[in-house]
């Protein structure tokens, strides 16, 4: 289930690609079937340990065009360890909410970013979340958990004071929305419960099956209640330095 949409975020092969904060890597997996060369990074050892196993399966398997690479590593999303200017193009999905130094990983983003490169951010969208915050506090009360709730305007504000120049958004995950309302109703951790069951069934039938229904649903309800916030920003190339004027004899 990809949040990013790579008809707005096109990639080209070899492409030099971070997927920060990678998770279990979905958005890494589309990228490497795009032929880029992927750096998947997060602080859980675990998870990263996982990708690279699925890194190594997709190779077996063929599903990599040749000349694409893939590599897993854990790090810190505050103290990136790559050289300026190593990316060409920079992923961070449903991350920033987590994380205190919100600026801070934008402007390391944005220093390992190539001028003329670009960034894709993803974080719960301000409406759904509000839901969720106000029926459970055990849906964010938790170590890791989310720390804020943005606003549209106040993201964009943040990417545009690091140095990005956002130039488009949307949202996406509308059928998930009440998923989340459900279990944050019936308890976080409770997935026992008859409707919270009974909704994820229909999630993965959906995510599995792809019906046009339920696709041309989600697309209708996205503008209303879609889960996440999605924007899309280049980093700009700076300006050419003037050329030096000498005074006349």
């Amino acid at each position: 289930m990809l949040t990013v949409d790579f008809t707005r975020f096109p990639l080209a092969p070899g492409d030099r690609v971070l997927d920060l904060g990678c998770g279990a890597g979905r958005h890494a997996f589309e990228c490497y079937r795009r032929g880029a060369q992927v750096v998947a990074l997060d602080r859980n050892g675990d998870e990263i340990r996982e990708v690279a196993k699925w890194f190594a399966a997709m190779k077996q398997e063929g599903e990599a065009p040749e000349g694409a690479t893939a590599t897993a590593m854990e790090g810190d999303a505050l103290n990136l360890p790559f050289p300026d200017e190593s990316f060409d193009v920079v992923i961070i999905s449903e991350v920033m909410e987590h994380i205190p130094d919100d600026k801070g990983v934008l402007a390391e983003m944005v220093r390992v970013l190539r001028p003329g490169g670009r960034i894709a951010v993803t974080v719960p969208r301000y409406g759904p979340e509000k839901v969720c915050w106000a029926l459970s506090d055990a849906y964010h009360e938790v170590e890791g958990g989310h720390i804020r709730i943005y606003k549209a305007d106040e993201l964009l504000g943040k990417m545009r004071e690091s140095g990005l120049k956002p130039y488009g958004t949307h949202h996406a995950h509308a059928l998930h929305a009440p998923y989340w309302w459900l279990k944050c109703a019936f308890g976080v951790d409770n997935d026992k419960a008859l409707p919270v069951r009974a909704y994820h069934k229909l999630l993965v039938w959906d995510i599995m099956k792809k019906p046009f229904a339920t696709r041309f649903t989600e697309q209708l309800l996205n503008p209303v209640v879609g889960k996440s916030f999605v924007a899309y920003a280049t980093k700009p190339h700076l300006p050419a330095p003037r050329p030096a004027t000498t005074d006349a004899a």
